[in-house]
């Protein structure tokens, strides 16, 4: 009777206090959703970005920045830090230690889809192998193979023919005379492949505008006559390694002792130091959804203190009518709990929300798929603590009430 009794008074005040309770609940709900969705995009950006290397151990590219190379030849994120002469590949390629290499060269686009030069072995190579929907691999030259993600959006199907444009970003001035059909379009596979296209490594040797430098000097590639090795050139290398240990060897030959390539080895170190480049940044979003939690914490403690001005005369007639100070103190500590619970559970809606727009924003600009239900620690401790600073931001209110006498007030008109 007594429960029944504080939560029917509790109520009866949320309801002539709706405004007040809605702007409070609304700016937990803000926070809550916040904190949700930095930690879902930290927790599983960590495991994305390790679990799509294709099974590759390293990568092997012209003199540059680790972490770019990976960029853009296993994610499709960045430009190429320079090429790497064609007799590099075929040394890595017989290397002893090494079980794969298959050389990736870019250079253009379709409608700012990247054009990826490769071998046909690059499909069979892939982790758990690249399946296609339709088609197959390409065999000659003039074919490609669209990732799923480019066939749905620019609407090019089986048999279709396209020309490719100039330049890894597009200009519809740069198009190219050369013309290519689709031979195949890969299933989906939720990673970066899904957004390029993919032709053979003599296609993109070959392509109008396209000067060689394998060599030293230009070559420009005429029609009909083979392409000599020592002119061609590679973006890199995608390296499968017999062992831990051969990377090790490799690392030492490479980047400590040579001076014109580097081995970006081991491709889950590279990639986990980027996460650490951006630590700063992510701590300063977690730091600034807490400061909103806080806010969010310090509005509800102000809206339930200045209530009890306007209530005085009221708690003052409920203790006259027998109601202790306890019970008063209650139906406060209630009403923060149960604001705090409805923009905790505003705050679970709204994630949802903003998980899905930036799932279909990071998949049309990277092909990478984040799951918007994905399971992570924050799915528990955000609520947890959510409730924690409610409980905590009506101890004032409550106390103000259990310790205040409101007998003088049953005296006013």
């Amino acid at each position: 009777m007594l429960l029944r009794a504080l939560f029917l008074v509790t109520w009866r005040s949320l309801q002539q206090h709706r405004l007040a309770a809605s702007i409070t609940a609304l700016s937990i709900a803000l926070a809550t959703a916040l904190i949700l969705t930095v930690s879902s995009l930290q927790f599983q950006a960590v495991r994305v970005f390790s679990g799509q290397t294709g099974g590759y151990d390293a990568v092997l590219g012209a003199r540059g920045s680790s972490l770019q190379l990976v960029l853009c030849t296993l994610f499709h994120l960045e430009n190429s830090p320079g090429n790497l002469e064609w007799d590099k590949f075929l040394a890595i390629q017989k290397d002893p230690l090494v079980a794969r290499a298959i050389p990736v060269a870019l250079g253009d686009n379709y409608l700012g889809y990247r054009i990826i030069g490769t071998l046909a072995e690059y499909f069979s190579a892939w982790a758990a192998g690249l399946t296609f929907s339709q088609g197959g691999p390409f065999e000659a030259e003039g074919e490609a193979v669209l990732g799923s993600w480019v066939a749905q959006q620019t609407g090019l199907k089986l048999g279709d023919r396209f020309h490719p444009f100039h330049g890894l970003n597009y200009d519809a001035s740069a198009r190219h005379e050369e013309e290519y059909q689709v031979v195949g379009i890969l299933k989906p596979t939720n990673t970066p492949q899904d957004r390029v296209i993919l032709i053979p490594l003599e296609g993109v040797y070959r392509m109008s505008g396209h000067v060689l430098r394998g060599q030293g000097n230009e070559y420009s590639p005429l029609p009909d006559q083979p392409i000599p090795d020592g002119a061609k050139e590679v973006s890199g290398v995608l390296i499968k390694l017999k062992s831990p240990q051969a990377g090790m060897h490799l690392d030492q030959l490479i980047n400590r002792q040579g001076k014109s390539a580097t081995l970006a080895w081991p491709v889950a170190r590279i990639i986990s130091e980027l996460f650490a480049k951006l630590g700063w940044l992510i701590q300063l979003m977690h730091w600034t959804t807490i400061l909103i939690l806080l806010v969010a914490a310090a509005s509800t403690t102000a809206s339930l203190c200045n209530t009890l001005q306007e209530r005085r005369k009221e708690f003052a007639i409920l203790r006259a009518l027998g109601a202790g100070r306890l019970f008063l103190a209650g139906v406060v500590s209630l009403e923060s709990m149960l604001m705090t619970m409805t923009g905790t559970l505003g705050g679970f809606a709204l994630y949802l929300v903003l998980m899905w727009l930036l799932t279909y924003w990071l998949r049309l600009k990277t092909g990478i798929q984040f799951d918007p239900l994905a399971l992570h620690p924050g799915l528990l401790a955000v609520p947890v603590g959510a409730l924690l600073v409610g409980l905590l931001s009506g101890l004032l209110p409550t106390w103000m009430v259990y310790r205040g006498s409101l007998a003088p007030d049953l005296g006013g008109s």
